[in-house]
């Protein structure tokens, strides 16, 4: 969509970013309700946004709804200034100076007042949110160890401001807001291989997301503890975390959510051994995602889910259940998406593969590359699944390929 000309550019170019808004989530094919889930507003509020013209605008629900609709910032008369990444050139960088210049930067309207009106709450839950956002962006290129911290303290901010919230429905907009942050200190705690805490921090995000009373986001969060568990090896808890996400959604469940909560019950079934299960779950998602339409996704489903995706989590069970032809008849290269972890993760997933049809020096050389990246960005998750692929080959004499991979993995303590 051409925001410079057209409806878009005039409305911008009159300060009637209101009605920007309305275009765009129109073309997105989104509903003033979902629009306001993501942004922590009714849809009462969103109509009235839209319908504003030109004149003063909350920065920061601006920003929320321009980062969500992915319009340029300056359409909506902001700034569109990102930060960059520092480069590891051995200098002594101050990380957690980085990563506070770098969310200020990627969410300046957070820092700006807030309006004394009624929508002030929802201005709030909006401003946090933007902020998770821009914490989640840096999560490709920051460790998962140096966020963490600044998460947390995230986190507390978010507490503090819902324990002094007044209104019932001001506190379901925060509890909305900090489930999304805790399931991402949960992602965080994964990626760091500290489980406990993983498991705890998801566990926090699927209760808040009952205190906001919202089904979709109590089914994002279950079906998200349930990936967290399948990926480790736990079949059963996986699978009634998935059959309780789908009791949140109900018959009328958005297509994306049952696409993705049928991938995930692919992997707990695989990780149970139950190579047929898996199978007959991963048809069940290929189906549901070729059948999804044009409609952005609900909240808080950000995400598509494409029928590679699919192809994705079928490479992931063969690597798990032993089966090369799963994991090498797929075109693992139209896979490679997401950034450096995720893509870490796959290789070695593809290099079980390699091993399970006796490819050995194959099965090392990506494996390789994938600790590489864990080594670099201090992934414990990617070291420990490294570590797994190793354990699966026992022999007396090894190659040199395994050989290299022993010396490179000796010692590796994050």
């Amino acid at each position: 969509m051409d925001v410079q000309t057209g409806p878009v550019g005039e409305a911008s170019r009159t300060g009637d970013y209101g009605r920007v808004i309305q275009l765009v989530r129109l073309e997105r094919r989104m509903t003033q309700t979902a629009l306001g889930g993501a942004l922590g507003l009714s849809q009462s509020a969103v109509s009235r946004l839209e319908k504003k013209g030109p004149g003063p605008y909350s920065t920061d629900t601006l920003a929320a709804a321009a980062a969500h609709l992915q319009i340029p910032p300056a359409t909506v008369g902001l700034a569109g200034s990102r930060p960059t990444s520092p480069r590891n050139d051995g200098e002594d960088v101050n990380r957690r100076r980085f990563i506070g210049a770098a969310v200020a930067a990627a969410a300046p309207p957070a820092l700006a007042s807030f309006p004394e009106t009624a929508e002030a709450s929802g201005g709030q839950a909006a401003a946090l949110r933007l902020s998770t956002t821009a914490y989640r962006r840096l999560d490709s290129s920051v460790p998962s160890r140096d966020l963490s911290e600044a998460v947390q303290s995230h986190l507390r901010l978010i507490q503090s401001v819902t324990r002094a919230a007044t209104g019932e429905e001001d506190r379901r907009r925060l509890a909305a807001v900090g489930s999304e942050a805790a399931s991402f200190a949960g992602w965080l705690a994964w990626d760091r291989a500290d489980d406990g805490s993983a498991r705890s921090w998801y566990g926090a995000a699927l209760k808040a997301a009952r205190s906001a009373q919202d089904p979709l986001l109590g089914a994002y969060q279950a079906g998200s503890l349930a990936q967290f568990e399948a990926h480790a090896g736990n079949s059963v808890p996986a699978l009634n975390l998935t059959r309780r996400a789908r009791r949140y959604l109900g018959e009328d469940g958005p297509a994306v959510a049952d696409a993705w909560l049928s991938a995930v019950e692919a992997l707990a079934h695989a990780a149970a051994g139950d190579r047929r299960s898996a199978d007959t779950a991963l048809t069940a998602a290929r189906t549901s995602a070729r059948d999804l339409d044009r409609h952005a996704p609900p909240w808080p489903w950000v995400f598509t889910f494409t029928p590679a995706k699919v192809s994705a989590a079928r490479v992931a069970c063969g690597a798990r259940l032993g089966l090369a032809d799963w994991v090498l008849a797929e075109d693992t290269r139209a896979l490679a998406t997401g950034h450096e972890k995720q893509r870490a993760l796959l290789l070695l997933d593809i290099a079980a593969g390699h091993l399970a049809a006796g490819r050995i020096d194959a099965a090392f050389a990506l494996a390789s590359r994938a600790l590489d990246t864990g080594l670099r960005y201090r992934s414990g998750r990617i070291v420990e699944r490294a570590r797994t692929v190793r354990r699966s080959l026992a022999t007396s004499s090894p190659p040199k390929a395994v050989r290299d991979f022993d010396e490179q993995l000796h010692g590796v303590y994050l």
